[in-house]
């Protein structure tokens, strides 16, 4: 067990999300039960050259509180800082520490988010300077909207916080790193409180990167039956956007201001494949899962249900049910929520641990929809197919795995 968590406890305290399936956990689980994704055909892709797959699926609507949001707050902001701003000023009220001007300045509040890039808009502005030799494209600002950090920065900015600020550019693990380092940071008594997650834009430039892998779904015809976690058929993923937060909290410190209180986060674990940047090797992700369990102090049966990382790509999804196959053996229940929203990367980890606490505070789990063959090169699993599944369990696992070999396990526990 993690020696510090004998003394220090982290709790969530306050959790908000922008997500292609909605923006409140209550119409976001009508939807789950429904079984209905939020993929859709992108009409401005279907122009671009050479580009196969057009699917995408953007986060739902949203509005910003123009008192907050202004043209002066907002400059150093591409999209992709306003989603995680957003949910992050949401989660702050959940928590009731909006407010808190003191506490949010008193040192003692930090930041881990991430990113897989900046806005790539501005990006695309440096892009122009490249080709034309000529700055007319750039602003003051281009620079703050394109860095990685551009998400954990103006979280920090906009809320006065004055702790430590964690940036976690690492595409699909940018949420779950995010939230794993900001658990760390509160047990090493670096701060009490920290804002921890990710987000990501819709951008035809992300697609991109993965129809140039033949790794995104082409069925722009039918993009209510795409993407397909663990299924035969699948024939790759489908991006999405969208950004989620968590309000992590030290226990006693929580206790102490009567914070609601939605779940303890024991586990953490993550590591390298360390061989490929793209090519997943299954032994170091079940390592990952196994130092969360190791750090939650857990045996693999404590935990009840597994929210699978499952893109719907003909590797990932066999490697990752290998592993997990490794670690628990047949008898875990798993799900892939990416086959409502398709892959959020950076956001993925956040949103997903973020409904993985949900469903377990409800003891309902989602199924993965458009899984109706499971593929024989995987893994024997529970996998939750149909209606969802009726569940009373203590512990959940969350896991998220990257490209440049980066693994990641969280673990969450349903307080009492």
């Amino acid at each position: 067990m993690n020696r510090a968590s004998e003394k220090r406890r982290v709790v969530v305290t306050g959790v908000s999300g922008l997500t292609p399936l909605g923006n409140q956990w209550d119409g976001i689980e009508t939807r789950l039960r429904a079984r209905k994704n939020a993929v859709r055909f992108i009409e401005e892709w279907r122009d671009v050259v050479g580009l196969r797959a057009c699917l995408g699926a953007p986060a739902e609507e949203f509005s910003l509180p123009p008192e907050r949001y202004n043209r002066k707050t907002t400059r150093s902001m591409g999209r992709v800082a306003i989603l995680a701003c957003r949910a992050s000023e949401l989660a702050l009220a959940d928590a009731g520490l909006l407010e808190d001007k003191a506490l949010l300045a008193s040192g003692r509040v930090g930041v881990a988010y991430g990113s897989s890039t900046g806005a790539m808009d501005a990006t695309a502005e440096f892009g122009r300077l490249i080709d034309t030799h000529n700055v007319g494209s750039l602003t003051a600002n281009s620079y703050i909207r394109m860095m990685a950090h551009t998400t954990p920065a103006n979280i920090a900015v906009l809320f006065g916080l004055t702790g430590r600020i964690i940036t976690t550019s690492s595409a699909c693990t940018s949420g779950s790193q995010g939230i794993g380092y900001a658990y760390e940071s509160i047990l090493a008594n670096h701060v009490d409180v920290m804002v921890a997650g990710g987000a990501d834009e819709l951008e035809v430039g992300v697609l991109a990167v993965f129809d140039t892998l033949f790794a995104a779904s082409p069925l722009n015809d039918k993009p209510h039956l795409t993407p397909r976690p663990f299924d035969r058929d699948r024939d790759g993923l489908v991006v999405g956007e969208g950004a989620a937060t968590l309000i992590l909290e030290e226990y006693e410190h929580a206790r102490a201001r009567g914070a609601k209180i939605y779940a303890e986060l024991v586990g953490f674990g993550t590591n390298g494949d360390g061989t490929h940047v793209t090519q997943p090797r299954a032994d170091t992700q079940a390592i990952a899962m196994k130092l969360a369990l190791a750090d939650a102090g857990l045996p693999p049966e404590a935990i009840g249900y597994v929210n699978a990382h499952g893109t719907a790509t003909d590797v990932g999804d066999v490697s990752e049910s290998q592993a997990t196959y490794e670690v628990f053996g047949s008898r875990i229940p798993i799900s892939s929520l990416k086959s409502y929203i398709g892959h959020t990367l950076g956001a993925s980890g956040s949103i997903e641990a973020w409904w993985s606490i949900e469903m377990m505070r409800r003891n309902w789990f989602a199924p993965t929809i458009n899984l109706e063959n499971v593929d024989p090169r995987c893994a024997e699993l529970a996998y939750i197919m149909g209606e969802g599944l009726g569940l009373e369990c203590e512990y959940v696992m969350s896991n998220n795995f990257a490209f440049g070999g980066i693994n990641t396990s969280l673990i969450f526990r349903r307080m009492p």
